[in-house]
């Protein structure tokens, strides 16, 4: 059961485009970062059930991030959310633990197949 998400982005603008996609109705609590580094520290304290995670930021970038919360919980739940396609790229994101990748701009359909996916995975 997915209650708490975490949104690790940058941009405030692609953090709300990423929480107006997620459903309302589900009583969802957010915490939301704006760096890797903000974000570790954030997924420490709070420990989220799910985590949207953006590859591209300054002062940690999100396959670090990624790599460093997976190195604390092999079980966590890290979805990346990226603009970046590169075949390469993607692939380092599913190598760090990512367990799935929804492109940005992202839609409604593909956060909520990625939030049940994750769900399946706890």
């Amino acid at each position: 059961m997915v209650s708490r998400i975490l949104l690790v982005d940058d941009s405030p603008i692609s953090r709300r485009m990423l929480k107006s996609c997620i459903p309302k109705d589900r009583g969802y609590e957010f915490f939301e970062a704006g760096d890797g580094q903000a974000g570790l520290e954030l997924w420490q304290e709070v420990r989220p059930d799910v985590t949207f995670m953006d590859l591209t930021m300054p002062v940690m970038d999100g396959l670090s991030a990624t790599r460093e919360i997976i190195r604390l919980d092999p079980q966590a739940r890290i979805i990346v959310c990226t603009a970046d396609i590169q075949v390469r790229s993607l692939e380092q994101a599913r190598e760090a633990g990512a367990l799935t990748v929804v492109r940005k701009p992202p839609s409604k359909e593909t956060v909520e197949d990625a939030i049940s996916f994750a769900e399946t995975r706890g």
